[in-house]
């Protein structure tokens, strides 16, 4: 995974790039957004739960990102910039294509809701061996499709694109609180929707202890 620029030195190409590109050398924005193709891709996914939709609504939103670059002030990173603009135009789609799907009963009717995990008495991480598995994979993405819209953007910008909570907050434009308090419950969520086991064979097993991160 191409991770976010984080020294100076990454930093600050970055920013030359986006000057140039400002000043008329367009032909260098490909390399600017190259890094976060697969960022955006996701953000959409998360979104929207369709991989066409999401196909078109990342072209869309790295298209809408060239045109108002001028915008971009650097108050932001420029993946945060660009991931807002990912998460709404995904959210516009939606609302066009007036896609009500029946939210998990996950979602409750208040903001943030109350959701009491099950208990369970071992809590150990995935076997490594367990990540080839194709059918572990398909399982994690049926629980991510299980997750109300909130809660899945949360945990895919913060537990899988691995942005910070600041980042995460101001891409969705909600609180860090509001970060924390997803991220905790989607994380719940999907250990007691993967903890039965796939075919009863998991038993268990598929639980997300502190600091590990199956996924990866």
């Amino acid at each position: 995974m191409t991770l976010l620029p984080d020294n100076p030195a990454e930093t600050a190409h970055e920013a030359e790039l986006i000057q140039r590109i400002k000043s008329g050398e367009h032909d260098l924005f490909y390399r600017l957004i190259q890094p976060y193709e697969k960022r955006v891709y996701a953000t959409a996914l998360a979104v929207l739960r369709n991989e066409a939709d999401a196909e078109d609504i990342a072209q869309d939103s790295i298209l809408k990102a060239l045109r108002h670059l001028s915008q971009f002030r650097g108050e932001a990173r420029f993946s945060t910039w660009l991931l807002r603009i990912t998460v709404n135009e995904a959210r516009m789609r939606r609302r066009r294509m007036k896609a009500h799907a029946m939210e998990s009963i996950s979602d409750t009717q208040d903001e943030e809701g109350d959701y009491v995990p099950r208990e369970f008495a071992d809590w150990r991480e995935i076997p490594s061996e367990s990540l080839e598995r194709k059918e572990v994979r398909t399982a994690l993405v049926d629980a991510l499709s299980s997750l109300g819209e909130k809660y899945r953007s949360v945990f895919v910008l913060r537990d899988i694109q691995h942005l910070s909570i600041e980042e995460t907050a101001k891409v969705l434009d909600i609180s860090p609180g509001s970060v924390k308090t997803r991220l905790l419950r989607a994380r719940l969520m999907l250990r007691d929707f993967l903890s039965p086991g796939l075919n009863g064979q998991w038993i268990s097993r598929l639980l997300f202890a502190k600091g590990n991160k199956p996924w990866e």
